[in-house]
C-alpha cells in the first residue's frame, strides 16, 4: 500500500486538534532537579499522522505520558481536543486512544471477551459493546481469532488486538507507542494497511512513536524530533532530508593527487554544500546528485581527472537524525 492510498491530503482540515505550549517536566533525583522535558511547543492538525522521534532519554517518553494523561506536567500547556492535560485529563481520556509498547489485554481472556468489556469500561451498553466489537473485529481481520484466548495469539495478532481495544470508544486521536516493535517485516506491513484502513475510514489523528525509521518516513505527514527535552526539527520527511542531509555523490579516481584536484573542482559548484576526501574516494553532500552526478564526471574529463568509480545515494532519517542529534536512532534502539 503506497501512502497516497492511505492519505489523502486533501482532507486534513486546518483546524488544530493538540496544542502544546512551553510544556515542561522536571524530576527530582536525590538533591539534584533534572529537566526531562524542556519547552515543548508543538501543534498538530486533525486528521495528521505524525512520527514523534527521538533517542533515548531525550523527553520523546516523557512527552508522551504526559500528552496522555499519565504524567502531570511541571509547567506549561497541552490541549487535545480542545481539554486540558491539566485540568480536564477524564475528557482527554475521552477522547484519546493510547496503544502503549506492553500488550493491553489479558493473557487467559478471549478476544471477544476483552473487546466487549472495553467497550463496557468506556461506558457503552451492552449491545453498543457487542456491536463495536463485531466492528472492530472486521476492521482489523480479526474474525477467525474471537474465541482464542489472547495468550495463544502471535505477536502481530497480539498488536491488531490492542488497537482494536485502543479505538473501541472511537477517539479522536490516537497515540501509538512503538506499535510494530518486535514483528517481522510481512506482519509490520500488515498492521500498517489496517492502520492505514482505518484511518481512511475514521479521519482520526494519530501520534506515533517507532524506531523503526522507514515507516516514519513512509507514514507520516511530519517527523517531529526532540532532543534534551525540546524540538529540535518539524517537517516532512522529504523536507527533512532534503534541507538537514542532502544527497550523497561519492567519486573515486586513480590517485590521491587527482582526488585533491577533484575535491577543488567540486567545492566550487554552488550545489555541493559538503566536501570530504578519503585517500582517492571524494565525497559530497549535494542537492540535485542526478543531474549533478554526470556533470561533475565530465567536468572532471575535461580537466584530464578520470573517474573509476560513481555512486549517487539519497538520504534517510537516520541521516537526518545521526546530523541533528549525533546519534543514529537504530543505535540507539539497539542499546535500549
Amino acid at each position: 500500500m503506497t501512502i497516497s492510498e492511505i492519505v489523502d491530503p486533501g482532507s486534513i482540515v486546518a483546524d488544530p486538534v493538540i496544542e502544546v505550549r512551553g510544556l515542561t517536566k522536571t524530576f527530582r533525583r536525590h538533591k539534584t532537579i533534572v529537566e526531562a522535558v524542556a519547552g515543548i511547543d508543538l501543534t498538530v492538525r486533525r486528521g495528521e499522522l505524525v512520527a514523534l522521534l527521538g533517542p533515548n532519554g531525550a523527553g520523546k517518553s516523557t512527552t508522551l505520558r504526559m500528552l496522555t494523561t499519565l504524567l502531570q506536567p511541571t509547567a506549561g500547556t497541552a490541549l487535545l481536543a480542545g481539554r486540558s492535560v491539566v485540568d480536564e485529563p477524564d475528557e482527554v481520556r475521552r477522547r484519546i486512544g493510547y496503544v502503549g509498547q506492553g500488550n493491553g489485554a489479558g493473557h487467559n481472556q478471549r478476544v471477544r471477551e476483552e473487546l466487549i468489556m472495553q467497550g463496557r469500561c468506556y461506558g457503552l451498553s451492552k449491545i453498543e459493546s457487542v456491536t463495536r466489537a463485531v466492528e472492530l473485529v472486521d476492521a482489523l481481520d480479526l474474525g477467525e481469532l474471537v474465541d482464542r484466548r489472547v495468550g495463544t495469539l502471535s505477536g502481530g495478532q497480539r498488536r491488531r488486538l490492542d488497537i482494536a481495544l485502543g479505538i473501541v470508544h472511537r477517539p479522536e486521536i490516537i497515540f501509538l507507542d512503538e506499535p510494530t516493535t518486535g514483528m517481522d517485516p510481512q506482519s509490520r506491513a500488515n498492521l500498517w494497511d489496517h492502520i492505514g484502513r482505518l484511518r481512511e475510514q475514521t479521519g482520526a489523528t494519530i501520534i506515533l512513536t517507532t524506531h523503526y525509521l522507514d515507516e516514519a518516513d513512509a507514514m507520516a505527514e511530519r517527523v517531529v524530533v526532540i532532543d534534551h527535552g525540546t524540538v529540535i526539527a518539524d517537517d516532512s520527511a522529504t523536507a527533512l532530508k532534503a534541507n538537514l542531509a542532502g544527497d550523497r555523490i561519492a567519486l573515486t579516481v586513480e590517485q590521491d593527487t587527482a582526488a585533491i584536484a577533484l575535491a577543488d573542482l567540486a567545492g566550487d559548484n554552488p550545489a555541493v554544500d559538503a566536501v570530504v576526501r578519503r585517500g582517492a574516494t571524494v565525497t559530497l553532500r549535494v542537492t540535485r546528485s542526478r543531474q549533478l552526478l554526470a556533470e561533475l564526471i565530465t567536468l572532471a574529463a575535461h580537466q584530464g581527472i578520470t573517474v573509476t568509480a560513481a555512486e549517487a545515494t539519497h538520504p534517510t532519517l537516520d541521516d537526518v537524525f545521526l546530523g541533528l542529534t549525533g546519534r543514529s536512532l537504530r543505535e540507539s534502539a539497539t542499546a535500549a
